[in-house]
């Protein structure tokens, strides 16, 4: 059943102050119900009973991504999550896929700068077998000549569709990269293309025996939990050996921000677009809860400022932000589109006075508890969605490890409207990331005779158009 959450206004008209602690109920109730115990091996499992339901959805995180990559095997993490789809030593072949499809299940995976996350929901009469399978892929992968080859043939293939044939994305992406080069989050997830086409069974082999270990994993499972659940994870994983190494340690990086302004042209391009960059922190700063709400306020959400004031006369088309929130570093990051009247630069001064608006005074504690409880919102969905709640769960921080669920919402909810305005001062003041992209100089050209016309003329130029 899903949850009614009350509305903003009900909330704010309870009480005087912002007080969401009857909305965060589910969260502590749903926290109460969770089992968590870590293997002698390391590995931690979390499991949630929840009733009413014939499934069960299992998500295994790995501390592996692209952070952990050396020169010459950018990919690899991104890659091997492809290759634990195309069999295992007593699953060979496509049987993991065939057998997961037999049961109506759902499954896929995810790599990241820090993790790679693989998830699916299946009948819960098909637990046993599904954590056995999973055990065998994870422990024992099949890595051949011609599994490999066929997987460097579907991430090129990934890498030409998402990155290399849109307009401006790869050498956008490279441009961001570039700012910390020489870190572990200094190249892309996906991999250069020679490092891809270069990766061989051994080298594969290399990386699993190094990274896919059970002290780097999380294993949690969402639905209907069988009894002999435990029993199960302890066969198929209690007696998966520790490496003899210890795991790779980073620290967080420090980046002093400065100015930086570039441009990069595509003759594929439609359009003109100013990307906005700004490095902040990681996961794991004091810093992380308050950024995760200015992101929202400045950038992502309806209520968000630049939405709000875009919605008369607005001078961009539509703008885009997903910032970056790894485990050591962070970065904001935004994307416009002009109107054809407006220049890059004045969409630049925008957002220069809307954050120095808010760097000089704070939000009303109105709005900050809005911003709180867009958060929570979000969070108690998840109690909707056993895949995703499962997802959560694996993706806990060591912070987090006998709270998963409350632990993020505490520090959420202590954020002031101070602490905010701080994180601006902080983080968003200071020097940023500025990238031009710009297409063929016919439309740059024809940009520019538009941004002197008349307002009037240019409005009814550009409605013509679109």
């Amino acid at each position: 059943m899903a949850l009614a959450l009350p509305s903003y206004a009900q909330t704010i008209n309870e009480a005087n102050h912002c007080d969401l602690g009857t909305l965060a109920k589910p969260l502590y109730a749903a926290q109460q119900r969770l089992q968590y115990r870590r293997l002698d091996n390391g590995l931690q499992v979390r499991t949630l009973a929840l009733e009413n339901t014939q499934v069960v959805s299992i998500a295994s995180q790995f501390d592996v991504g692209s952070r952990n990559e050396i020169k010459g095997q950018t990919g690899y993490a991104h890659l091997f999550e492809h290759m634990l789809f195309k069999g295992s030593e007593h699953a060979p072949g496509d049987s993991y896929t065939q057998t997961m499809s037999a049961f109506s299940g759902q499954f896929n995976a995810s790599t990241f700068f820090d993790f790679t996350n693989y998830y699916l929901t299946i009948p819960s009469q098909a637990l046993e077998l599904s954590l056995w399978l999973e055990a065998d892929r994870f422990r024992y992968p099949t890595l051949n000549d011609t599994t490999v080859k066929n997987q460097q043939g579907a991430v090129l293939e990934e890498m030409a569709t998402s990155i290399d044939n849109q307009p401006y994305v790869r050498s956008a992406m490279e441009f961001l990269l570039d700012q910390v080069e020489g870190t572990p989050y200094g190249h892309a997830v996906i991999g250069s293309i020679a490092d891809v086409k270069a990766a061989t069974p051994m080298s594969l082999n290399a990386f699993h025996q190094r990274y896919y270990r059970p002290d780097a994993m999380q294993l949690s499972l969402v639905g209907d939990i069988p009894p002999q659940t435990q029993s199960w994870i302890d066969n198929q994983f209690g007696d998966w050996q520790v490496p003899e190494f210890e795991q790779s340690k980073l620290s967080d990086l420090v980046v002093t921000p400065k100015a930086v302004h570039g441009e990069i042209i595509d003759e594929r391009g439609p359009w003109p677009a100013v990307l906005l960059a700004w490095h902040t922190a990681g996961r794991n700063s004091p810093d992380a809860a308050a950024l995760t709400l200015l992101e929202s306020y400045l950038f992502q959400n309806s209520g968000s400022l630049i939405q709000k004031h875009s919605l008369t006369d607005p001078d961009q088309l539509l703008s885009y932000s997903i910032p970056l929130q790894m485990t050591h570093h962070g970065m904001t990051n935004l994307v416009l589109v002009p109107r054809a009247r407006t220049s890059l630069d004045q969409l630049t001064d925008n957002v220069e006075g809307l954050i120095d608006s808010l760097a000089a005074e704070p939000i009303t504690d109105a709005k900050l508890c809005q911003l709180k409880q867009v958060w929570l919102n979000k969070a108690l969905a998840q109690l909707d969605s056993p895949v995703h709640l499962a997802k959560a769960l694996s993706a806990t921080q060591p912070q987090d490890k006998q709270h998963p669920l409350t632990g993020p919402w505490q520090r959420i909810n202590a954020v002031s409207a101070k602490q905010l305005q701080a994180t601006v001062q902080t983080y968003f003041t200071g020097g940023y990331v500025r990238l031009d992209l710009l297409p063929p100089w016919y439309i740059r050209a024809t940009k520019s005779i538009l941004e002197v016309l008349p307002q009037g003329l240019t409005d009814s130029l550009e409605e013509s158009v679109m």
